[in-house]
């Protein structure tokens, strides 16, 4: 195979970009979630009192005429809400811009998986661009950094308040604009509650993250050549620099904790399997 990130070889430079950009999102993740405007969180009964009735999660959706009717036939609300709406709509559209690069970060990593198996890319498949040293690296990546962005915004920026900062965007920006021109819907659907918290006595959600991780479907056979390259291949070719073999597990630590992430875009392997 010609020079796999060679810039006449669209394959390459697709999934370069795209992990470029899975770098970046992750970057301003981490970014946004130092700067979560704290009356979001709603935690001292101050705040629950003045802004409980113009802060909502996605109960909003089930009953938004009643919500809305409640602040408009009550002009304390209203005013209070047009002042909200004021300080906090530069900051909800930057977390709701970080939010939906994720959706389409994962609908883009579909489309090249999709591109790639319907033959776009000429004389290129899965399996040739994974027996390619940069391809695997990248295709590997791809998939890690999505699990990584996934996990950084549930860790990060509990359900709860991702919810009402969704929710109070849509309220002041996307239910103003035309009906198709957003995507709110489907950055909801994907990251809606998890009912995970940090909480040192909160418990664990039944099955999570793995079912969080496969709220958007990827492509079955993609995981599992990739956990198949990462179990098996020097990944980054560490093990000539650790040659002793009691040096092995720190040559493939950097493989090891992508591994630890993909497996949960598999859980069959990781909980029927047995190790290889």
């Amino acid at each position: 195979m010609a020079d796999f990130l060679a810039e006449n070889n669209q394959c390459g430079q697709n999934v370069l970009r795209l992990v470029a950009r899975g770098n970046a999102i992750i970057a301003e993740l981490l970014r946004l979630s130092e700067f979560i405007p704290p009356v979001f969180r709603l935690e001292t009964q101050q705040d629950k009192l003045k802004y409980g009735d113009i802060i909502f999660d996605f109960t909003y959706f089930r009953q938004a005429e009643y919500f809305d009717n409640k602040i408009e036939t009550r002009a304390e609300l209203q005013d209070l809400d047009e002042e909200f709406q004021e300080n906090h709509l530069d900051i909800l559209k930057r977390f709701f811009q970080a939010f939906a690069s994720v959706h389409k970060y994962v609908t883009d990593l579909n489309r090249f998986l999709e591109d790639l198996e319907e033959g776009i890319y000429i004389q290129q498949t899965l399996e040739s661009v994974l027996l390619n040293e940069d391809g695997k690296q990248l295709l590997c990546e791809s998939l890690y950094l999505y699990g990584v962005m996934l996990l950084i915004i549930d860790t990060r920026i509990e359900g709860t308040i991702r919810e009402r900062i969704l929710v109070s965007y849509y309220r002041y920006s996307a239910q103003k604009a035309a009906a198709g021109d957003s995507n709110i819907d489907d950055v909801c659907k994907l990251l809606r509650s998890t009912g995970f918290s940090n909480s040192p006595m909160a418990k664990r959600p039944p099955n999570y993250p793995e079912s969080y991780l496969n709220r958007i479907p990827i492509n079955g056979e993609f995981i599992n050549m990739v956990i198949g390259r990462l179990r098996s291949d020097d990944l980054y070719n560490q093990i000539s620099a650790y040659p002793l073999p009691e040096h092995r597990s720190t040559a493939l630590a950097t493989q090891a904790s992508m591994l630890y992430i993909i497996l949960f875009f598999e859980p069959d392997i990781l909980h029927n399997q047995q190790p290889r």
